[in-house]
């Protein structure tokens, strides 16, 4: 057994894997598949002893650190060749408070957990619109999803966060206290230290909310996006909605091939949603309507066929701040040079909420961007280049209408450059001068990576 294994034995409640050991290649994979790394030695976590534990044996032995939580991100980073992975995905506590209207929950929870527990009183907060999602690092990221708009980032309903440093202290960061390590947490991906757990501020949702999408012929697209971009510039915060690109999937009744889908979400009474979100239902060619009053968990999971794990994915994102004609036919370009079904295009709608943090308040920078566009590619058995080739052509066709950045969640292994474009230099900086304070020795790098100024 490695070194560094024996060390984390002393102590240590979780289990703890070497390659080799039953279970070590289980517990080494993450959901993109195209990422296959091999740690030195797995560190499964119990709570926060062990994740103190682990951190000390990962320091003192000179381990590079990666910590996985639910490991649903697109850039495989819940994973790494050689060094220690701390893998908190068995850490999945959540705790419910309906006076206070608040959570706390543990870095393995998913989404549909989470959504799971605080629906039994009729509370949610914004979380990925994906349900295997972890709500770790949604939260560290920003977390972009269905009550965005109404309620803010996930980030942004973040009250306190119990993070392991990179000495080993375990330090309560909040508006009060460690404020600046709090603004890092909330958008800085990770680089600050290990959370072991989140208390989120919660809102009345639900159980039952008005959603659903329509769906039109890729044929619209040019005339539906200019329709709803001019709607959404005037819609009340209530409404969230993103449009996706790409064959329908599990929608009996619609032609198998490329059409778009108008999803929207309204938080809030039912027969205000109705009124608003006519306009978006009366838009010019809809094939299908699925608009209706259904549980919020319902929804949170309409987005997951298609999106399991064992697949690969590439991705690229980017904030855009001009939806012009320009825009639009150059969107509707790369829509129709689709490389099959496995690829697609999501547009979503931001402002609202979102826009109403200040730019400097949370390490997600980007608050006056009114668009956020990802492009994805995904395969099985067939060859990864033709996917990974649209969406670098998407992405780079789409930069001249860039605001500037990506989405730190949505980002692959994109290099350093493409870091800090993601923060924007002034709040990179800052970000920098918080490493410098929290994780010198840059301890935790296996991230989209804020490097100390050392």
């Amino acid at each position: 057994m490695a070194e560094a294994a024996v060390a984390l034995a002393e102590g240590f409640r979780g289990e703890i894997l070497v390659p080799g050991d039953p279970g070590y290649d289980g517990a080494r994979r993450v959901w993109n598949a195209a990422v296959d790394r091999r740690p030195e030695v797995i560190a499964r976590c119990t709570g926060a002893a062990d994740v103190l534990r682990a951190v000390l044996v990962a320091r003192e032995h000179g381990l590079v650190a990666a910590v996985r939580g639910a490991g649903h991100g697109l850039a495989g980073l819940g994973t790494c060749e050689g060094g220690m992975l701390i893998d908190l995905s068995g850490m999945r506590g959540v705790r419910v408070d309906p006076e206070r209207r608040t959570a706390r929950a543990q870095p393995g929870v998913t989404w549909g957990l989470f959504d799971h527990e605080t629906q039994a009183f009729e509370l949610a907060t914004p979380g990925a619109p994906y349900s295997a999602a972890g709500i770790a690092g949604t939260t560290l990221g920003g977390g972009v999803g269905w009550l965005a708009r109404a309620y803010g980032l996930t980030c942004d309903n973040l009250v306190e966060a119990d993070v392991v440093t990179a000495e080993g202290r375990l330090l309560v960061a909040s508006a009060s206290a460690h404020p600046e390590l709090f603004r890092g947490l909330r958008g800085g991906g990770g680089n600050f230290g290990v959370v072991t757990s989140f208390t989120y501020r919660l809102h009345r949702v639900g159980p039952h909310v008005l959603c659903g999408a329509v769906y039109l012929p890729v044929e619209r697209l040019v005339p539906t996006v200019a329709a709803v971009r001019d709607f959404m510039a005037q819609a009340p915060d209530g409404l969230t909605a993103a449009i996706e690109f790409g064959p329908p999937r599990g929608v009996p009744g619609l032609p198998a091939r490329t059409a778009l889908r108008v999803g929207m979400c309204w938080s809030g009474r039912a027969d205000r949603g109705r009124e608003a979100l006519a306009p978006l239902r009366a838009l010019p060619g809809v094939l299908l309507d699925t608009v209706q009053t259904r549980p919020y968990t319902r929804w949170q999971r309409m987005l997951d066929e298609g999106r399991g794990p064992g697949a690969g994915n590439y991705g690229r994102s980017e904030f855009l701040s001009v939806l012009d004609g320009a825009a639009i036919d150059c969107l509707a370009e790369r829509v129709a040079a689709l490389p099959g079904p496995g690829a697609q295009l999501q547009l979503a709608f931001l402002g609202g909420a979102v826009a109403r943090v200040g730019p400097e308040d949370t390490a997600y920078a980007y608050r006056s961007a009114p668009y956020l566009l990802s492009a994805s590619g995904r395969w099985t058995d067939g060859p990864a280049e033709p996917q990974v080739a649209w969406v670098r052509e998407c992405w780079e066709a789409m930069r001249r209408f860039s605001s500037g950045g990506a989405y730190v969640n949505l980002m692959g292994q994109e290099g350093p450059a493409r870091v800090v474009e993601a923060y924007g230099l002034p709040m990179y900086e800052r970000l920098v001068a918080l490493k410098d304070r929290y994780d010198p020795t840059n301890l935790f790098r296996v991230n989209q990576n804020i490097r100390p100024s050392g």
